[in-house]
């Protein structure tokens, strides 16, 4: 799943005339770089979920997904910016059962995922999130997702605290298995009047069924801030990413 949805409202002007997804990081389209990081980690089908007015567009850049390296790329449209969650609801039909991962397309990472795609097949159930240490920058946390860790697991996963559990961030990438798609009709919206990420992952916590990895080397939001996509594209034009 590459959900490449929003508004882009914290990337204005810049989104006035294109989905976010769509601006440049470094040498090629910011959306190019989730589907690079799934397709370096063995994922072959996957599904696009946008919306708004330049939905087309990424049918124009993307295609069928064979000049990207995927055997099959779907589409799905989300009428109005619902939040991730609901996002995800899109693809049931696509799933069908079996094990997914998401990637927010904004998210960039240096390193391949690889190893995480590979500890998901091999896990019985439950989900899995991808987390990043940021020790050094914690008023950043006050902005993300951050799980509260003891002995290893997660016990919760507080959303944008003014005083964060753990030097750690959720990044935007999610595993789950077939039974996300039972959860999702039993959350409510948020005061944003969205279906939260944040709500899912910790129904995986409170099962018991919520496993996490931590990344090495650089990770980036290019759709946080102008700032953060500025740094974004200047990490990777020197750098290089999901190596």
């Amino acid at each position: 799943m590459i959900l490449a949805g929003g508004t882009g409202s914290r990337l204005d002007p810049l989104t006035r005339i294109t989905n976010k997804h769509l601006l440049p990081v470094y040498d090629r389209p910011m959306v190019t770089y989730a589907i690079e990081a799934l397709v370096r980690s063995g994922v072959t089908e996957a599904m696009l979920v946008t919306g708004g007015t330049h939905a087309g567009e990424f049918l124009r850049l993307l295609g069928n997904g064979h000049e990207w390296g995927l055997d099959r790329l779907l589409y799905a449209y989300q009428e109005r910016p619902g939040g991730i969650a609901e996002a995800l609801g899109l693809s049931e039909r696509f799933a069908d059962g079996d094990k997914v991962v998401v990637v927010l397309a904004d998210n960039v990472f240096e390193r391949s995922i690889a190893q995480s795609v590979e500890r998901f097949k091999h896990q019985e159930q439950g989900a899995r999130v991808l987390l990043a240490e940021l020790s050094d920058d914690p008023a950043h946390l006050r902005h993300l997702g951050v799980p509260e860790i003891v002995d290893g697991r997660i016990l919760r996963i507080a959303e944008k605290p003014q005083e964060p559990p753990s030097s750690y961030a959720v990044t935007g990438v999610y595993f789950y298995d077939g039974s996300v798609y039972d959860v999702l009709p039993t959350l409510t919206p948020s005061n944003r009047g969205e279906l939260e990420i944040t709500d899912v992952n910790n129904h995986f916590v409170e099962a018991g069924t919520m496993e996490y990895d931590v990344i090495d080397g650089f990770w980036g939001d290019a759709g946080e801030s102008i700032d953060a996509y500025y740094a974004v594209n200047d990490f990777v034009r020197r750098f290089g990413a999901n190596k």
